[in-house]
């Protein structure tokens, strides 16, 4: 019996009725009469309060019977339930399946990189879920499907290949059964067309204060792997995320009157598309429930709250760490300056169509894999030597254990928990790490919130440590944001 978390029917009711969008992707309405499932902000005349039901998730309403609607497309909203912030094991399993570990592998197998059993996954999975672990994947699926359906004119065979469906008979059965539609009347009659760019919409629960982002993302840009102009930002990626195996890039934008944001993506590896367009939608934070997170922070820091401030992510974890080790005792400009030396180990890319034609000419380069920085002896950084061996004793660990989480790196000489939390917070978007050993954070501490207590704002303080950093920005003593 799955005991899943969503508002209360009143507010429910009241969200549904006014198509507010901030409880878009927080439930969703099923309809008695029509059989048909439906986001909050759907632009259908309400039914009446008798006639639907609330779900949770797009799959437990799937798993009831019910099938997504065509105007408001379930498969376009974006998540965050409400237990996202504390069920740790819960997370991490729908993490690795968003990254296609039942796909390339089996639940055994699943259970074994969790370390937990099949009996306690399955339980948690139907507890806040309703669903199995594989109903969930195969769900995933679909509704990725269901996007490149209706935003793209992609055929449909490279669709199925791209959703993770490794035969087009089995791809239009799951439709036809999860669905009750087929691929062909979701399209519609466009004509097909083959791209080497994919646009899609990501959509994002307001509010989302977009321009912090890019200040943040402004003042630590590499040249050559990362671009912002106008509203734009972009950058090349990799995959699996910081080991280089396939290559490409993105450039996001915000889309005017719309809660999304535009993505332009170059991606040729059909197979790993989804998990690429979740890791992108990490890195961006765009499935924090903000309204729910800036309340909470409100306790402790009252009115100085900024509102729509998110995680601004990096790319990997393993780029995140050496942000932080070459971040470390220096300021923003001069770490900046050290990772731009360290691209030059990076595998050149042509540069991206994305990027304006005022842009100059640059070499373009991939983020550097471990195994390009252990291979080499980092001469052309301008850092302590102990730093330097830092550097290569991470790419070493990262080169032998790529999955390996930054809270393993302690024992390395030169790794301290201010690096590890960093990494945690922008190469893995965790919510609740606390930098509190951090100068910055320290000084903004002092100057505006005497007796905090950073405990209160668990599961939210890599929110809090962001909006602290923003506040001393704002000082007129202060120039920057602390930090890498």
């Amino acid at each position: 019996m799955s005991t899943e978390v969503i508002p209360a029917a009143e507010i429910c009711r009241q969200a549904r009725l006014s198509r507010d969008a901030r409880f878009d992707g927080l439930f969703y309405i099923a309809v008695n009469s029509t059989g048909i499932y439906c986001r909050p902000i759907c632009p259908a005349r309400s039914p009446a309060e008798h006639q639907v039901q609330y779900f949770a998730s797009a799959a437990s309403a799937a798993a009831a019977g019910f099938r997504p609607c065509l105007r408001c497309r379930p498969d376009s909203a974006p998540g965050s339930p409400a237990w996202q912030g504390n069920q740790t094991s819960l997370r991490r399993a729908m993490k690795l399946i968003d990254q296609g570990a039942l796909q390339d592998g089996d639940q055994t197998s699943l259970c074994a990189r969790l370390g937990i059993s099949e009996r306690y996954l399955r339980k948690l999975f139907a507890q806040h879920l309703g669903v199995s672990p594989k109903q969930y994947a195969l769900y995933q699926q679909i509704l990725f499907a269901k996007q490149l359906l209706h935003q793209t004119k992609m055929p449909v065979t490279d669709i199925a290949a791209m959703a993770g469906f490794h035969s087009l008979r089995r791809f239009h059965d799951a439709f036809k059964q999860q669905l009750q539609l087929t691929p062909t009347q979701i399209r519609g009659q466009r004509m097909a067309q083959h791209s080497a760019v994919i646009e899609l919409e990501l959509s994002y629960r307001p509010p989302l204060a977009w321009h912090l982002l890019l200040e943040f993302w402004q003042q630590r840009t590499l040249t050559g792997l990362e671009w912002l102009h106008g509203e734009h930002y972009g950058r090349l990626i990799d995959w699996p995320p910081g080991h280089g195996q396939q290559h490409g890039w993105f450039n996001v934008a915000p889309i005017a009157g719309k809660n999304a944001l535009k993505l332009t993506l170059h991606w040729p590896d059909h197979e790993t598309l989804l998990p690429v367009v979740k890791q992108i939608r990490r890195l961006l934070d765009l499935d924090a429930d903000l309204q729910v997170i800036e309340q909470h922070l409100q306790s402790q820091l009252g009115a100085s709250v900024k509102t729509g401030l998110r995680i601004p992510g990096v790319w990997s974890a393993w780029e995140a760490g050496i942000r932080a080790i070459l971040g470390q005792q220096v300021s923003i400009a001069g770490a900046r300056a050290q990772l731009n030396r360290l691209l030059v180990l990076g595998n050149e890319q042509t540069k991206p169509s994305a990027v304006t034609a005022d842009t100059p000419e640059l070499t373009w380069r991939q983020f550097p894999t471990p195994a390009q920085v252990g291979a080499d002896e980092l001469l052309m950084l301008k850092v302590p030597g102990a730093r330097r061996q830092t550097i290569l004793a991470l790419a070493d660990t990262m080169w032998a254990a790529p999955e390996q989480h930054p809270s393993q790196w302690l024992p390395i000489k030169g790794i301290g928990p201010w690096t590890v939390a960093y990494a945690c917070m922008r190469g893995l978007s965790e919510t609740d790490v606390w930098l509190g050993g951090d100068l910055g954070i320290q000084k903004a501490l002092a100057r505006q919130h005497a007796g905090f207590d950073a405990q209160t704002l668990s599961p939210w303080r890599s929110y809090a440590t962001l909006q602290l950093w923003f506040g001393l920005a704002d000082s007129p003593t202060s120039t920057t944001v602390q930090g890498e």
